[in-house]
């Protein structure tokens, strides 16, 4: 318990008078120092929990959410009455894929061809966005392009392009590429440009023609209802399809999901380091103002005051000076995180440099996503500090001999 006398001495020593200029200045840069220690912190991991929060939805938006591929047999569609799989999904799909090559007489172009039946295409989040052009039925003979795809190449709806298939047809003279003609019925937008350039969507049935795939081969993409809750997800849907192989958008990008982590850990361990050298200026000021007050902490011990009762006094001053700059960098980082857009705009207009570039980024504008328990974390984790680094001074203060502390004063 703090007493009434310790409560009253902190607060003495936490006000500002003018003799004490130089420890004033000590506390002071303390303060901001932790405080921008914080906020900074707490900035940077929002703005990398949003870029992560905002690749994952332009991942799941385009790519299934998990994939349930047949070894041998065909996929067994009674399990598509399984009670788990209904409340874990809201669509699933067949689906089969191929690569061949955009013919034209001035470019030739490589593809993943994407194949979904007529009446499947249409479910797709890609198909429901509303930059999407065109019919959303995949018809045989037609073809759904990238945006990207579409502007590079100046292809537009209802133009022809020629596909050729790596799978030859024997002729007299040996074995031919396939070749065929689709009419380009829609163009979507995922908003990466990769995709969007990459990919194409035909009818699935056309495709297993094009590319000879037996139809018994074709995988059944799954659309979660949860798709951020993958892991969870997985080991139901390998509960449930047991003589097939899973996997989801999350092993598909398991490079770049776990160098974001680890880009994520980092940059905490190398922002904290500012906190910590902010708080051990709180080891300056405590100890100056321990010399200072060498002649009050004598008359207190000298009148009886115990020595827990001084280190109590000097440790809740470092505390104090801690936490208020804790909570004041709390408070900064989450308002700078909140309008981190407009600051980005800000800066972009008064130094004329394009911050965040969109082609680099894949994002329009600054993503920002405030965890409230990244903050916890971070808070707690300052407030440990400035109270381990406050520790020193106040054994210090308490252990200061009276007799020879009053002799020199």
């Amino acid at each position: 318990m703090i007493s009434q006398l310790e409560k009253e001495i902190t607060l003495r020593y936490l006000k500002t008078r003018k003799k004490d200029g130089f420890l004033n200045i000590i506390s002071i840069f303390s303060f901001i120092g932790i405080s921008l220690g914080v906020a900074v912190l707490i900035i940077v991991m929002s703005v990398m929990n949003g870029f992560r929060t905002e690749l994952v939805e332009k991942i799941v938006g385009f790519n299934s959410h998990a994939v349930i591929k047949p070894y041998e047999n065909p996929i067994d569609e009674s399990l598509f009455n399984n009670k788990n799989l209904n409340n874990l999904s809201e669509v699933f799909v067949y689906s089969n894929s191929g690569e061949g090559v955009l013919i034209n007489k001035d470019y030739t172009k490589g593809l993943l061809l994407r194949g979904y039946l007529a009446h499947d295409f249409k479910k797709l989040s890609i198909v429901k966005n509303i930059s999407f052009q065109g019919n959303k039925k995949l018809n045989p003979s037609y073809i759904s392009i990238g945006k990207e795809l579409s502007f590079n190449y100046d292809i537009k709806i209802g133009d022809k392009i020629m596909i050729m298939s790596p799978t030859g047809i024997q002729t007299l003279v040996g074995s031919l590429p396939k070749q065929k003609s689709y009419i380009v019925d829609s163009i979507f937008d995922s908003e990466i440009s990769d995709f969007d350039y990459n990919v194409a969507f035909i009818n699935l049935n056309d495709l297993e023609n094009f590319f000879d795939l037996n139809d018994s081969k074709r995988n059944l993409e799954i659309y979660l209802k949860n798709p951020k809750n993958i892991d969870v997800a997985k080991k139901k849907l390998e509960k449930i399809f047991q003589e097939y192989y899973v996997y989801t958008w999350s092993d598909l990008n398991k490079s770049l999901f776990s160098a974001l982590k680890v880009e994520r850990n980092v940059m905490f361990i190398i922002l904290s380091l500012i906190i910590i050298v902010a708080a051990f200026n709180i080891i300056s000021g405590l100890t100056i103002l321990v010399k200072n007050k060498t002649r009050e902490i004598a008359i207190l011990k000298s009148i009886g005051v115990l020595n827990k009762s001084i280190s109590k006094i000097f440790f809740m001053v470092g505390f104090i000076i801690g936490s208020l700059a804790t909570i004041f960098g709390i408070i900064l980082g989450v308002l700078f995180s909140i309008y981190i857009e407009n600051v980005r705009e800000f800066m972009s207009k008064v130094f004329n440099i394009n911050l965040f570039p969109e082609e680099i980024y894949f994002l329009s504008k600054m993503p920002s996503e405030i965890n409230p328990g990244s903050i916890f974390i971070i808070a707690i984790c300052s407030i440990i500090i400035t109270a381990i680094v406050s520790i020193y001074p106040a054994l210090k203060a308490s252990r200061m001999n009276t007799a020879k502390a009053l002799k020199y004063e």
